[in-house]
C-alpha cells in the first residue's frame, strides 16, 4: 500500500510580509529575501548559508553495494527506526494514547511498517540475489549487474506537484526565520473552549480558560502555517496577524515555523520509495524532537509524559522557546536541501515535461496564469 496523496496548491499573488513583534525584530537572523520582477528574474537581496542551490543537477556516479554491505545498512536502519516504532505499536496494541507521540503517526498517517522499510534512494545499485526482492516495487529495475531505483519511473502525473514542492522547499530555505510566534498556535486551538471541548481531553490545561484567552488576546498569534492556522477556534482566527490559506502556503512558509520543519518528514515520505531511508529517518527524528517542544510550549500539562513545560506566558519561557526554535530552524536546513536535491534528481530523469519547469518556477504576482497541479 502507498501513503495518501498530497495536494499541491497553485501560486497566487504574494501577500504582504508578516508583521513582526517589536521584541522579536532584533533577534531575527539575517537571511536572503528574493524579489522577482515580471520577467521572472530573481534578484538576491542578501546572503544565507542555508540557501538551497537552484543549479541544474547532474546525475551522480552510481554507488555499488555488495549484498553484505546493503543488508548491513538495511539492518542498521531497521534497528534505528524500531526505537520509535516498537513503543508506538506496543501502545497501540494496548489501546493506550500518547498525545505527543501519536501526532507523528496519526496526523501524518504514515505507517510504522512503512517507516521501517529500507530504500537506498536513486543511483545505488544493490548486488546479490536478495536484491531481487526489491523488484516487487515497480520503481525498481534490474540491470548493470544488480537492482536499483529508476528515477524515470516517477509517476508523470505527479511531476507538477514535484516542481511545486521543490519551489516550496527553496522558498522556505531562502526566507528569514521568524522567531516571534511563541507557539501561540497551540493556545489559539483551545481559545474560548471549555476544558471538555479541547482536542486532548486526557491532558489537563496548565492555566484556566480565562487566562489562556487573556494571553491570546494580549499577544495575538503570528502563525504563518496554514495547517496549524486551520485548527484555530473560530473566534481565534481573526486575531491571527496573518491569514494564510492553502493556496498561499508557499508565500508564507518559513524555516522558523515548528510545523514547517516537522512537515519535512511529510515531504520525505510522500516521495517514497525514492527518498533514501536515511533521509526519511532523519526527518522523522527532527519532527519527533520538535513535536515534544510544541507540546511543552502548549497550554497542556504534559508533565505526566516526562515533558517539562516551556512557559511561554512568561518572558523566560518565550526566550527559551526562541532558542529552541532557532536551533530547529538551523538543523532543518540540511534536510530541506537534501529533499530539494532529490526533487532535482527526479526532475532531471527522462520524461519530465519541459513546459512544467518554467511555469512552475515562475514568481508569483507577475501575471502568469498558474494552474494548480494535480494531487500527487
Amino acid at each position: 500500500m502507498r501513503p495518501a496523496a498530497w495536494e499541491g496548491p497553485g501560486r497566487p499573488a504574494a501577500p504582504a510580509a508578516p508583521r513582526d513583534g517589536p521584541s522579536v525584530a532584533a533577534r531575527r537572523p539575517t537571511g536572503t529575501l528574493h524579489r522577482a520582477d515580471c520577467t521572472g528574474v530573481v534578484r538576491s537581496l542578501g546572503s544565507n548559508s542555508g540557501t538551497v542551490s537552484a543549479a541544474a543537477v547532474q546525475p551522480p556516479p552510481r554507488l555499488i553495494l555488495s549484498e553484505p554491505e546493503w543488508l548491513a545498512r538495511r539492518t542498521a536502519h531497521e534497528t534505528r527506526v524500531r526505537a520509535w516504532t516498537d513503543p508506538h505499536q506496543a501502545r497501540r496494541s494496548r489501546g493506550e494514547k500518547h498525545p505527543t507521540e501519536d501526532f507523528l503517526w496519526e496526523y501524518y498517517s504514515y505507517r510504522a511498517s512503512w517507516l521501517k522499510r529500507w530504500h537506498p534512494g536513486p543511483d545505488v545499485i544493490l548486488l546479490g540475489p536478495a536484491a531481487r526482492d526489491y523488484l516487487r516495487w515497480p520503481e525498481y529495475r534490474e540491470g548493470d549487474g544488480g537492482v536499483s531505483l529508476d528515477p524515470a519511473a516517477f509517476d508523470p502525473a505527479r511531476r507538477d506537484s514535484l516542481v511545486w514542492l521543490r519551489g516550496l522547499l527553496r522558498a522556505t530555505a531562502e526566507r528569514p526565520a521568524f522567531l516571534g510566534c511563541h507557539a501561540l498556535h497551540e493556545w489559539a486551538m483551545v481559545y474560548r473552549l471549555a476544558p471538555s471541548e479541547v482536542r486532548h481531553t486526557g491532558l489537563p490545561l496548565r492555566l484556566p480558560p480565562e487566562e489562556i484567552a487573556a494571553l491570546v488576546e494580549s499577544r495575538p498569534p503570528s502563525c504563518s502555517h496554514f495547517d496549524a492556522f486551520r485548527f484555530f477556534t473560530p473566534p481565534a482566527r481573526p486575531l491571527n496577524r496573518l491569514q494564510p490559506t492553502r493556496a498561499t502556503s508557499r508565500d508564507w512558509e518559513q524555516r522558523g515555523c515548528l510545523h514547517a520543519n516537522m512537515d519535512l518528514y511529510k515531504w520525505a515520505f510522500k516521495l517514497s520509495p525514492f527518498t533514501p531511508s536515511g533521509l526519511l529517518a532523519d526527518c522523522f527524528a527532527l519532527a519527533r524532537e520538535i513535536r515534544a517542544v510544541d507540546m511543552r510550549a502548549s497550554p497542556y500539562d504534559v508533565s505526566s509524559q516526562g515533558l517539562p513545560a516551556i512557559r511561554v506566558e512568561t518572558p523566560e519561557g518565550r526566550a527559551e522557546f526562541e532558542r529552541l526554535q532557532a536551533d530547529f530552524a538551523k538543523r532543518s536546513q540540511p534536510l530541506r536541501a537534501r529533499l530539494a536535491a532529490l526533487c532535482d534528481r527526479l526532475l532531471a530523469a527522462p520524461g519530465v515535461s519541459p513546459s512544467a519547469r518554467p511555469d512552475s518556477d515562475a514568481p508569483s504576482g507577475c501575471g502568469t496564469t498558474v494552474v494548480p497541479p494535480p494531487p500527487v
